[in-house]
């Protein structure tokens, strides 16, 4: 039975939305990752929101598709695109594709929304053509300091992801990015006053207010590009990360999930 559709509009980066450069250089790490796996491929990206990653990714892919489960993002992204890509709107549990149609599928950022993940990981191998490949970035939630979106479901770290993927039928690798260590020494040492912050529930919620917050941790501020573009310097390889102990080390955890015949 399909249910009614969630709105995440109001948290949802937009293009032109003030971003920090961290969080900029963290988008294009993702897709330039993302690429190296869809040179040629059927591409499905859910949660797609206004679709910042899709021309990128349609540069090399044979096809490429955007979905999000809200209609003012999906309309966001079509007025961007025009006719160049396939955007459609649909709630990544139930995807509205026949069996083994894509060899890669795409959830960035957004795993953590999904309100019934086993059902989502059930349809993305069903979806998937034998061999193909579902990969997920996701905040990694095992840092001390972590700070979880006040609308998400549920986090998912290292060890969980390893355990739901491998129950669904997949071989599973796991990469970190944006290593803590590489940090700006202001970030280090915000990271007890952020840590007390999140406890003591004073994180803003608002996009608004937490423009703000990144001004005071990370200074400069950029908007955030309406698509990711091929003239950005290289961004470096992630990190290959053990699969059976938590990660401490990175901000974000980048999975390559394979789909077993």
């Amino acid at each position: 039975m399909t249910t009614s559709l969630p709105d995440f509009s109001g948290i949802t980066e937009m293009a032109g939305d003030p971003a920090s450069g961290e969080q900029i250089e963290r988008m294009y790490a993702r897709y330039h990752w993302a690429a190296s796996h869809a040179r040629g491929a059927d591409v499905l990206e859910v949660a797609c929101g206004s679709g910042q990653g899709l021309g990128y990714l349609a540069r090399t892919a044979k096809r490429v598709v955007g979905a999000d489960v809200t209609q003012s993002l999906v309309d966001a992204a079509v007025r961007h695109y025009g006719n160049r890509l396939e955007i459609r709107c649909f709630n990544a549990e139930e995807i509205p594709y026949p069996d083994a149609s894509f060899d890669v599928i795409l959830i960035f950022e957004a795993i953590y929304y999904v309100r019934d993940v086993q059902r989502f990981l059930r349809e993305a191998r069903r979806v998937l053509r034998p061999g193909g490949t579902l990969l997920i970035a996701t905040a990694n939630k095992d840092l001390f300091d972590f700070t979880p979106s006040p609308h998400s479901v549920a986090y998912y770290g290292v060890v969980e992801l390893r355990d739901m993927l491998g129950a669904n039928g997949f071989d599973v690798r796991f990469f970190g990015n944006t290593p803590i260590t590489q940090v700006s020494g202001w970030q280090r040492v915000l990271r007890p006053v952020k840590l007390f912050v999140t406890r003591s529930g004073l994180m803003p919620k608002s996009k608004r207010m937490k423009a703000v917050l990144k001004r005071i941790v990370f200074g400069a501020i950029h908007p955030l590009p309406a698509e990711v573009l091929p003239d950005h310097p290289p961004c470096a390889a992630p990190t290959a990360l053990a699969g059976d102990v938590p990660d401490r080390g990175h901000k974000v955890l980048f999975v390559e999930a394979t789909r077993r015949p």
